[in-house]
């Protein structure tokens, strides 16, 4: 038997099963979070979020070259859904490699019987990654995550191929080509370079003699050569070349990248000088070292394209790494902040003053034509704490999220964190909550895709099994009396436990036969899992679910699983006869219990393929916007489609989208000045000394003697008495830090009333309304970055004459961040825009009527607006996509109630169909963004409509309560009822008083009565 060509084809076959599944599933446009940027960088070889793909890049460029605008999407998908089984394909052969190496011995013969076995388990284990809940939802949309992995994949693959052709001549060829990969993965993730430990371990088990001080030391280099490659090569290698740059070109006079050009050459010549002379002294160690660094470099060269790109001014420009200096900065994350590892302070620890600060330089050339950097600031990397006020290993250290700590930890308001306070918050919420749970999402079952806010929480998020005893064990509750959207969510994937228990088989039957190999399967699994956890420290309540961050710990366990496939044979074969039976059998039962019932639990919640959400909203809200209109966003899923949009299939590129998330550094206000595709450059007040570094950062409110509180101020002299450099406009802060005074919170525009005609920000027929000015006052006494640059961008454009339109976007709800500004924002379509007419009273954030262009939207709803398969049953929606569905329910409801003041009625009916017939409860369940459409149909005069609608948020929040009531744990009961029974008795009280003011008393008295019975079950008493 040839089993190198039944492992090459049996593997092949495996490849082709996951990349059909992977492309009959994948999502066939931009999907939500950072897939809109890697799609927009990828086809126009743009410069993406720090520290950047560009690997990942330069092959979705080759995906995405030849293919029609609208198709683009689809062939860079497919790149991550090619890597995808390619991961696949090379699981399979590092599986049969340790089945092989676990069942023949050397010298012995490959029996059929064996033979079985080892490809039952490379396919057993191979396939239930395949169908894996994080690796499938990273296999269908242009994120790096699937390459990332690949990398992973083939790397382990890679050193398991050395090890067997270790004696072998040349045999080390293969540690220079993992260096090669290393370095090109770089370019990608850096998760890869999480496996180095394994392969330091698979080195030095295969060359050296094992002792127990041996191995730790191996594992303690291992570790080293881990960091060494993060600091020393990643960030190391730049550094220096940027102090060579900084010499070249400030000290001797040189032109811009001659010091890095000449540190590159250097660095060339001397590798070349150590590698020829590690060779004629017979210093073989150092030559094949030598030469990995070489190869790793030279795959790490990719990052020289950021540079080239961002000199060519690309319109998405993440950090503008244009020069060696500012893609340091670029590749050590400086806009992410930093977080504490093992050394650091509590949540409420008190600093001692400004903490070091990294300086900062910008291109500047002078009169006679010469450039230089020129220090221009500094950015602090955190403050300094006194000895007392700083602990080891840190878990409770963001500021920011102070009220959770102490309702988590139950602490005092002045009390501080002690140790075992941040042990248990790491064991019990990163650790379970951050990594175990996304763990047992894939190997065990996953209760549903609502994000819960804590450990603990029963009905939201939580793995599950499916086994009843077990799963009420863990507080889980009686899931039948769920509402109809969580018992019938299709992210409830139930596995039995099955393949989790089969993990666990392979992992006993690999360390009691192979403890060498199972160390170096358990250190893969280790550093790509709960090494994470500890590394990245995260904080609670993240925006969403990071289990794509442990998709190695999942790949690793996928090993065991298919190990386990040789435990199920040897129980077999007990009692069945020798030969093929027991292995054939073990491996068809397997398939079936792990593999094939994951994909069956997992196909309808993993099926994008028609799914169109994240398009057709950036669609439709850049539909909303007028021509030349500057659109302020907000965050990633409500800025990165419409970048796609733009980008990709070039619609609406007459559009600037402002991304208020990216305000507050300069580089970003910095591109503002420039014209981007067809949209002009942004007016400002600022200029680049106002803002550059960390000026203006902040500014605080004050009361000055001289200036008066009683009247408005015009905003521009406002905004320049903010950035006067003068003394008296700046006060001192405890930690010595200086920040400009803000004089006065009310502020005005004055209107050129003929210019915002002339222009169209307002149509004819309202040139009565038209204000004589902007008056309104600021809500905070502090204004950050991002609250000075939306100032001054509007202040911009009134003194240029209102030329353009300035909205916001509302396709994030809460994402509105008007400065004050509520009774002058016009809702339109998808958008609020600004506009010189003023309604008293008038909020899109609070529950009063918003000033609304109702003919506009009207149309917009009926006739342009895409739905994106929502008006369908059968496609899937997850939480955060329905997070985007809510804008299009609370929105239309604003412009139906609009539409009834106007006395305008059946219209306003027509629009609540459109919604309720598009947006199906199988899409988006009746939650409280329901509750305006319901309360909308009531005062068209549509009772029935209304009561219909109403029956089913009722109907779903009496069974929340239902389920609330079942579970055990006072504890799980407590935090149920905040999170959701709370909220069940509001739907309830709010449609009965709904209903009650419609004359619908019928329905209030039978709603009220469900409302008295659902507070008493919960023992709550009603206000």
């Amino acid at each position: 038997m040839n089993f190198k060509k039944i492992n090459n084809l049996s593997g092949w076959i495996v490849f082709a099963i996951a990349f059909i599944v992977y492309l009959a599933t994948m999502e066939r446009t931009v999907s939500f979070w950072d897939c809109g940027e890697f799609l927009s960088t990828a086809y126009r070889l743009e410069v993406g979020h720090s520290p950047g793909a560009p690997l990942f890049m330069l092959l979705g460029r080759l995906f995405g070259m030849f293919a029609a605008p609208t198709q683009v999407a689809a062939c860079i998908n497919s790149l991550s859904a090619l890597t995808s089984g390619l991961t696949i394909l090379f699981l399979f052969w590092t599986i049969t490699h340790f089945a092989h190496k676990l069942l023949i011995k050397e010298g012995e013969a490959l029996t059929r019987s064996k033979l079985v076995a080892i490809i039952g388990a490379g396919a057993v284990g191979a396939l239930a990654y395949t169908f894996s809940d994080t690796f499938w939802f990273s296999a269908v949309e242009a994120e790096v995550y699937a390459t990332s992995s690949f990398f992973t994949a083939i790397v382990f693959w890679a050193i398991l191929k050395w090890e067997h052709h270790a004696d072998a001549p040349h045999a080390d060829r293969w540690l220079i080509l993992i260096s090669y990969l290393m370095g090109l993965s770089i370019g990608v993730h850096l998760l890869n370079l999480l496996a180095i430990p394994a392969l330091a371990m698979v080195y030095y088990f295969r060359r050296y003699k094992v002792t127990l001080a041996g191995g730790i030391l191996a594992f303690v280099l291992g570790c080293v050569l881990l960091g060494s490659v993060q600091v020393g090569l990643i960030q190391g290698i730049p550094i220096l070349a940027s102090k060579f740059e900084l010499l070249f070109v400030n000290s001797f006079g040189l032109p811009l990248d001659s010091g890095a050009l000449f540190f590159i050459l250097l660095l060339a010549a001397l590798f070349v000088f150590l590698i020829r002379w590690a060779k004629k002294s017979g210093r073989y160690l150092l030559q094949v070292s030598m030469l990995c660094v070489v190869f790793a470099l030279i795959g790490y060269s990719s990052y020289v394209c950021i540079i080239i790109r961002s000199r060519a001014d690309v319109p998405i420009d993440m950090t503008n790494p244009d020069d060696v200096l500012s893609l340091l900065s670029y590749l050590q994350r400086d806009q992410y902040g930093e977080q504490p590892i093992l050394y650091g302070p509590d949540y409420n620890s008190e600093p001692s003053g400004p903490g070091k600060s990294k300086p900062i330089y910008a291109e500047r050339t002078d009169d006679a034509g010469k450039t230089r950097y020129e220090l221009i600031g500094s950015r602090q990397t955190g403050a300094d704490y006194p000895a007392d006020q700083m602990r080891l290993f840190p878990r409770v250290y963001d500021a920011g999220h102070a009220a959770f700590y102490k309702n988590y930890l139950q602490l005092g308001d002045d009390e501080r964190p002690s140790a075992a306070n941040n042990y248990a918050f790491f064991f019990r919420y990163q650790l379970n909550w951050m990594w175990w749970r996304y763990f047992m999402w894939n190997y065990a079952g996953r209760e549903n895709d609502f994000a819960g806010t804590s450990y603990g929480e029963p009905q939201n998020g939580n793995w599950i099994s499916g086994i009843g005893a077990v799963d009420k064990m863990f507080g889980r509750g009686d899931i039948n009396q769920l509402p109809e959207y969580y018992k019938h969510n299709r992210a409830r994937n139930q596995y039995y436990l099955l393949p989790f228990i089969l993990g666990v088989l392979g992992l006993v039957y690999q360390f009691n036969r192979d403890k060498r190999d199972g160390i170096v399967v358990g250190l893969l699994f280790f550093f790509t899992g709960i090494a994470i956890a500890i590394y990245l420290n995260n904080t609670p309540q993240q925006p969403r679910e990071r289990d794509y961050a442990y998709a190695g710990a999942t790949y690793a366990f996928a090993v065991w699983i298919g190990l386990g496939v040789l435990m199920v044979a040897d129980w077999l074969r007990k009692g069945l006869k020798q030969g093929i039976a027991a292995p054939a059998l073990a491996t068809v039962l397997c398939l079936v219990a792990v593999p094939l019932l994951m994909a069956t639990a997992n196909w309808d919640d993993h099926d994008r393929s028609q799914k169109t959400l994240a398009r057709t909203t950036a669609y439709n809200v850049l539909s909303s916007c007028d021509s030349n209109a500057i659109l302020f966003t907000v965050g990633d899923n409500d800025t990165y489609p419409l970048w796609y949009m733009q980008e990709i299939e070039g619609y609406r590129t007459d559009v600037r989208i402002i991304n208020l998330s990216l305000l507050g550094i300069d580089w970003y206000i910095d591109q503002l000045n420039y014209k981007i595709n067809k949209a002009d450059a942004v007016p400002m007040i600022w200029k680049t000394k106002d803002y550059e570094a960390d000026k203006r950062n902040v500014v605080i409110y004050q009361q000055l003697p001289g200036v008066p509180q009683d009247r408005y101020i015009d905003l521009e002299q406002v905004l320049q008495f903010t950035v006067s450099n003068d003394p008296q406009t700046q006060v001192q802060s405890r930690n010595g830090d200086s920040y400009n005074i803000l004089p006065t919170k009310n502020v005005s525009i004055k209107i050129d009333k003929a210019a915002v005609l002339r222009n169209g920000l307002v149509a004819m027929g309202d040139s009565a309304k038209i204000a004589d000015e902007i008056a309104f006052t600021l809500p905070k006494d502090q204004l950050y970055k991002p609250d000075l640059g939306i100032l001054n961008i509007i202040a911009g454009v009134a003194r240029d004459g209102w030329k353009r339109p300035i909205y916001f976007s509302a396709g994030f709800p809460g994402g509105g961040d008007f400065q004050g500004l509520d009774e002058y924002i016009q809702l339109e379509g998808l958008a609020n825009k600004l506009v010189p007419m003023r309604v008293q009273g008038s909020s899109p954030e609070s529950g009063a009527p918003q000033m609304t262009n109702t003919t506009k939207s009207l149309n917009l709803y009926l006739n342009q607006f895409l739905w994106g398969g929502t008006e369908r049953k059968d496609v899937y929606f997850d939480e955060k996509n329905k997070t985007m569905l809510m804008t299009y329910r609370l929105s239309g409801a604003k412009v139906a109630e609009a539409l009834i003041r106007e006395g305008r009625k059946q219209e306003a009916i027509r629009l609540l169909d459109k919604i309720t017939q598009n947006i199906t409860y199988e899409s988006y369940q009746y939650d409280q963004a329901m509750w305006s459409v319901v309360a909308a149909y009531y005062l068209a005069g549509a009772p029935d409509k209304a009561r219909k609608l109403a029956d089913i948020v009722v109907r779903d929040s009496k069974q929340m309560i239902a389920y609330i009531t079942s579970l055990k744990s006072d504890d799980a009961r407590g935090l149920a009822i905040s999170v959701d029974g709370k909220p069940a008795l509001g739907a309830m009280q709010y449609l009965a008083q709904v209903a009650l003011q419609s004359g619908d008393n019928a329905s209030a008295q039978k709603w009220n009565k469900d409302l008295q019975d659902g507070a008493k079950l919960l023992d709550i008493q009603l206000k």
